[in-house]
């Protein structure tokens, strides 16, 4: 059943007391753990480029993030002289906000048993609850819309600094964000299809059987790498970090912007780095959802949710240690060529194998008609792709 038990019997001051409790502890935690985030990437990249990284403020370096953070306060509110006073304050709350209200919906830790009825509850002051902020019963919808109005705080900011460099990286991030925002979407719907919901409670629940009901598994996996990918390059990360290419950009769409404005933006950028990756654990690999050790119910699955957390954050420092940054266009031909069409052909085939299950239709027929399907589909994208490509050289070579 979707929907947060503690509101199904009416709202009083007790639920609402539980409410704000929840709401101010998943910031804070959120803020710490951004915090740490950035003081684990410099430490990772560090070791893998055998440098020390931060070791002076605080043991082993762990007070660095909070020594810039006091420094950013200090630092003066600067404001250029063209810059539109209004949008230009209010961008980088945009971008801030949104990452926090996509992590809102995440469970992040609860008993999930693959049985029908209320699973994943915990017990506040007397009060059955989930150990997430919020459950609304279109969670996946608000975490798609979030995702397209996180671009619109880099783009108000590029446009509203009253300079040509932060708006042609502002203009960048929305072209990307746009490109890959249609395979991110498509990989979602496929988790969607297997679940039959778009809540991300019910999402966890339908994966607690087991690792083979995670829909990694179920799914194919090729739905998780598109994710990933395309994750990747919503989050601005390397190799798709074109929109903070300094070498062409000085920095990008934020370069007008100073103290705590400046670091808004950061703390953005790193915050959505949890963010995604706790919703692909939520999506993909059971959320909170694992094995129960010496009774502890409480302990266990928050443990759970957060050390898979732990590991794609680990992949994300990898990611930005390892892989050298894709041309533009290179970035532009992934996103259009490759994974939106791999997302749309999977989606599918997911579709069909789903129907097939609950018609019962021949197999046989069902996959050859899906074979026949991809290859008409992916022999004219190929056709088309060369064509543009001829097409493009010869303007070239006539120009």
């Amino acid at each position: 059943m979707t929907g947060d038990p503690l509101f199904r019997d009416g709202v009083d001051l007790v639920d609402i007391g539980i409410m704000g409790l929840k709401v101010v502890v998943a910031f804070g935690f959120l803020l710490v753990a951004t915090m740490f985030m950035v003081w684990f990437e410099r430490k990772l990249i560090s070791d893998m480029q055998n440098r020390i990284g931060p070791n002076v403020a605080g043991p082993w370096g762990l007070l660095q993030t909070f020594a810039d953070g006091v420094k950013f306060f200090f630092k003066e509110d600067l404001r250029p002289e063209n810059a539109d006073p209004l949008v230009f304050r209010l961008a980088p709350y945009v971008s801030a906000v949104t990452a926090f209200l996509s992590f809102a919906i995440v469970p992040v830790g609860g008993v999930f048993k693959d049985v029908p009825g209320d699973t994943g509850t915990v017990n506040i002051f007397g009060r059955e609850t989930f150990l997430q902020v919020a459950d609304p019963p279109i969670g996946i919808l608000l975490l798609l819309a979030m995702s397209s109005i996180a671009v619109y705080g880099i783009m108000l900011a590029g446009w509203s600094s009253g300079s040509k460099y932060p708006l042609i990286g502002s203009v960048r991030a929305s072209a990307q964000a746009i490109s890959y925002e249609a395979a991110l979407g498509m990989s979602v719907v496929a988790v969607v299809i297997l679940a039959g919901t778009l809540s991300t409670h019910d999402i966890v629940a339908r994966q607690a059987g087991g690792l083979n009901t995670w829909f990694l598994v179920t799914s194919g996996v090729v739905p998780f790498i598109v994710f990933l990918i395309a994750a990747t390059a919503e989050l601005n990360r390397p190799p798709f970090d074109l929109v903070e290419a300094e070498q062409e950009l000085v920095g990008g769409f934020h370069t007008e912007y100073s103290s705590i404005r400046f670091a808004l933006f950061f703390l953005a950028e790193f915050m959505n780095v949890i963010t995604m990756s706790a919703i692909m654990v939520t999506l993909f690999f059971g959320g909170p959802a694992g094995p129960i050790f010496f009774g502890l119910t409480w302990f266990w699955p928050t443990i759970w949710f957060m050390s898979k957390v732990m590991v794609f954050l680990f992949i994300f420092v990898w990611f930005r240690a390892t892989l050298p940054r894709l041309r533009y266009d290179q970035l532009m031909d992934l996103g259009w060529k490759v994974l939106i069409p791999l997302s749309l052909f999977w989606l599918m085939f997911i579709s069909l194998k789903e129907l097939r299950a609950s018609n019962d239709w021949n197999w046989v027929a069902t996959y050859g008609a899906a074979a026949g399907g991809l290859l008409l589909g992916g022999t004219l994208l190929v056709t088309a792709l060369r064509a543009g490509d001829r097409a493009y050289q010869k303007d070239s070579e006539d120009a």
